[in-house]
């Protein structure tokens, strides 16, 4: 097969105009107006609304290629487009050639008889598809999120294109990834289904072939696997009827692990397809050998759900992923690495690509099968009602869900297919399968039923068309989608929704057996107590907002914008009235802040607390509750969001904590005033044993008590170290100026220290801790020796000038104590200048 990019140079224009301008491909209409300051930028202040005309616009790509003579000289050229958003028609030399309908697929059309001697030109059309969901929104409403345009379910498009509780409603238009010309003769490889086959110790690996054949001439397939040593493995068959099936053993196979649990090697993957001796085609793929198994066993609770790895049990860490950009095509892949790499520097082991997002391209799955990242992956429907009683729809998704399982079911990485985001929920509790005024309706038409009609036509909709959609909804989800899946990858899990019991509309969100969703104390105003007051078997979304850093909140906001009810501040908050949520939170946990970058570090601080105080609880209950991923681990435009990662990729203080609360092996403290109570929870595979040593004392470091606790936590346990009650040394007069101090020692190595309060935050007799840093150079790292002479609670460190990531930040530090804390040093810099850069902040300085 050779192939001939288009990408590149472009022209683009708005339909109906007459000016051609230059355009990237891959890129996107509001990309390119970007590069030629046709537009302002989207994400700076509100410029938002400026732009959104753009996605209400069609627009047109045009560029002319010379077909390269080796190409041409292939039996059949194919136009192949791996991405058109959303809506295209797709001209060749001025004919119609295609159309597209559906961001998430490739399409390609057979060209070689419609290409002409010398200069060729292809052009495609983008109707607007958010008029063309508007216009289908009011010929039959669909329910969906309010913070979005309307229509957005009738688009095979990442829904959250059209607006989220944390994202713009900038829907991108136009070519996202790759268009090429592909020539081809006699045959080529039209599926290749690796599967893996572990027993005895040894992997056997299989690859049924499928062929698409134009000539006469005898197949024959290649497997060759190459390990990570350099050890080759590889077969032949010949192919009858254009298909067959290879497989190769591997004797000693080096097993992939997720992320803290082991390493993670990628044998490397060739299917070579011959047709008469002459290679005309093939694959390649990264291939980690391992299973997957989602276990789901009846107990004293309900039945569980966990993920085993090569037979083990693992708890799943993490936080759920939206798309990284508005704008795709401009995120580079260093950036993509940081975000991976960084969840995996906070131990995480699993993400969830959420229903509201889309597919991810290729370069997001390498990296989780290089970094040990688990992959939940649900497929791209969410919060909304889709029409999936009308055929054309159906067989749209069918399509699109052959593509994708295809691309991605061989991955390392994937651990679950997850068939939507909520909508189960949605049908359940929402109100979308039973309207409010049913009952009353129901009763009174009883009562008269020459009424009824008139009384049904005064709703928004006929209650048949609701459970038409809503057996629509059932069918696919327990019938349709889990067959297609059995066929396509029999391997890994299915899962019918998020959160689902697993029985159509039956306690969807509840707590004995499936996921749940827990956004009572961010939607329900509740205290971050409540946390402790849920026991889910997996908890796949929960989450609390902060700010993002002030840096970001600079980029976006101008200097009199930055109070938090300002009308910037409240643009860039999507969450219905999110802002005031996150004081509320804050006030009845810290005192006021005395200025606006108080109020920002504050609402870091805030969330991170809360996260840390459920992710602890459901920790402390390892055999019963088996994953944790939060909402959310990064942005996709600067805005107040759930993120632990802004978009620039700068770490919020809930990120540092999830380094500390996802470790390996974690230390928390029950506390419940005056009882405090130790734990050592440890979710690897093998025993640990260690020291806890705790002190109670006062804010300047006087001990009032201590004691020192050896320790042993069995592999996926939990060791309760001890619970201790200070009644008779805690009273009103002094609790607010002591403090509970808990260490996790291994030998000579420290791995925790916590502090508990015996009073809220806002309360605490704090005073100035005269933080005090010492500073020097370790190789290419910067080495930060802090200490305090009273209690330093969440001590933020920064680099004015430099965005690094810190070893550890956002902690509190006992007065006598001594932390390092290291960094890389910025290019550049000197010891003198880090010195002169760097600031320290803790909570009194928020008051003080």
């Amino acid at each position: 097969m050779l192939s001939q990019t288009l990408s590149g140079k472009w022209q683009f224009r708005q339909t109906q105009t007459d000016d051609w301008l230059p355009a990237q491909v891959p890129g996107g209409v509001h990309t390119d107006l970007l590069a030629l300051e046709r537009i302002p930028d989207p994400f700076v202040a509100d410029n938002e609304k400026k732009v959104m005309w753009v996605a209400e616009q069609d627009w047109e790509y045009r560029r002319a290629f010379t077909v390269e003579a080796d190409i041409l000289a292939e039996e059949k050229v194919f136009l192949a487009c791996d991405g058109l958003d959303t809506l295209a028609e797709v001209r060749l030399n001025g004919q119609p050639l295609g159309q597209a309908n559906n961001l998430f697929r490739r399409y390609e059309w057979e060209i070689k008889a419609r290409l002409q001697p010398g200069q060729n030109e292809i052009h495609i059309v983008f109707p607007s598809t958010v008029r063309y969901c508007a216009a289908r929104q009011t010929e039959r409403p669909m329910m969906s999120v309010d913070q979005a345009l309307t229509g957005g379910p009738y688009a095979r498009k990442a829904p959250c294109h059209f607006g989220w509780d944390w994202g713009p409603m900038l829907p991108p238009i136009g070519i996202w990834r790759d268009i090429r010309l592909e020539g081809r003769s006699a045959a080529r490889l039209d599926d290749v289904h690796l599967r893996q086959h572990h027993a005895g110790g040894k992997v056997t690996v299989t690859a049924a072939i499928t062929t698409a054949i134009w000539g006469d001439a005898p197949l024959t397939a290649q497997l060759r696997l190459t390990a990570p040593d350099g050890e080759i493995f590889t077969t032949f068959a010949e192919l009858a009827n254009g298909s067959g099936a290879l497989q190769v053993d591997v004797a000693n196979p080096q097993l992939w692990w997720p992320n803290d649990y082991g390493d993670q090697p990628l044998y490397a993957v060739e299917v070579l397809l011959a047709a008469g001796g002459q290679q005309c085609d093939s694959r390649a793929y990264k291939l980690g050998l391992r299973t997957i198994e989602l276990v789901q066993e009846d107990d004293q609770w309900g039945k569980s759900f966990t993920f085993f790895v090569n037979g083990k049990p693992i708890f799943a860490k993490g936080a759920n992923w939206i798309p990284a950009d508005s704008f795709l095509t401009r995120f580079p892949d260093e950036s993509l690495e940081k975000l991976i790499a960084d969840a995996a520097a906070s131990h995480q082991n699993m993400l969830r690509v959420w229903g509201g997002g889309l597919y991810e391209e290729e370069r997001f799955y390498d990296l989780c099968d290089r970094y040990g990242i688990l992959i939940w992956q649900d497929f791209i429907f969410a919060c909304a009602i889709y029409p999936l009683d009308e055929a054309d729809f159906l067989q749209n998704l069918q399509q699109e869900v052959i593509e994708n399982v295809r691309r991605l079911r061989h991955r390392a990485s994937l651990a679950l297919w997850c068939g939507n985001n909520e909508n189960e929920w949605g049908w359940e509790s929402w109100g979308w399968a039973r309207p409010a005024y049913e009952d009353d309706l129901n009763a009174l038409a009883e009562k008269m039923p020459v009424i009824k009609d008139m009384l049904w036509s005064l709703t928004r909709k006929p209650l048949a068309d609701w459970r038409q959609l809503r057996d629509a909804y059932e069918k696919f989800y327990f019938a349709t989608l889990p067959e297609w899946l059995a066929t396509l990858d029999p391997d890994t899990a299915y899962w019918p929704s998020s959160p689902s019991s697993n029985t159509p509309f039956h306690d969807v969100n509840g707590q004995k057996m499936g996921d749940s969703h827990y956004w009572d104390v961010w939607h329900g105003r509740k205290p971050f107590t409540a946390y402790r007051g849920q026991y889910p078997r997996f908890m796949s979304e929960f989450g609390f907002q902060a700010l993002p850093t002030l840096e970001t909140i600079n980029f976006y906001a101008e200097e009199l914008d930055r109070n938090m009810t300002s009308y910037i501040m409240e643009h860039h908050q999507r969450g219905n009235h999110g802002n005031g949520l996150i004081l509320a939170q804050m006030t009845a946990t810290f005192r006021m802040p005395k200025d606006f970058a108080a109020l920002v570090y504050l609402s870091l601080v805030l969330q991170a607390e809360g996260i840390r105080y459920g992710v602890e609880h459901w920790r402390r209950h390892i055999n019963r509750v088996s994953g944790i991923l939060y909402w959310q681990l990064n942005d996709c435009w600067p805005v107040a969001s759930w993120a632990s990662i802004d978009y620039f990729g700068r770490w919020k203080a809930l990120h540092y904590a999830a380094k500390r609360f996802f470790a390996p092996v974690m230390l928390s403290i029950l506390d419940e005033p005056p009882a405090m109570g130790l734990y050592v929870t440890n979710d690897s595979h093998t025993d640990w044993q260690g020291v806890v040593r705790w002190s109670l004392e006062t804010l300047s470091g006087h001990v009032l008590a201590s004691g020192e606790e050896a320790v042993s936590a069995g592999a996926y346990s939990v060791a309760a170290s001890r619970d201790l009650n200070f009644a008779g040394q805690i009273s009103d007069a002094n609790k607010r100026e002591v403090i509970f101090v808990a260490e996790l020692w291994q030998g000579d190595t420290r791995l925790a220290l916590n502090v508990a309060n015996f009073s809220q935050p806002k309360h605490m007799s704090l005073v100035d801790p005269r933080l005090s840093a010492e500073l020097r150079l370790d190789g290419g790292q910067l080495a930060i020796d802090l200490t305090a002479q009273s209690l330093a609670h969440f001590v933020e460190l920064k680099l004015a000038g430099a965005d690094v990531v810190f070893s550890d930040n956002y902690f509190s530090l006992p007065a006598g104590r001594t932390v390092r804390v290291s960094c890389p040093l910025p290019t550049g810099w000197s010891l003198a200048q880090a010195t002169e850069a760097l600031q320290l902040y803790s909570l009194y300085n928020s008051f003080a």
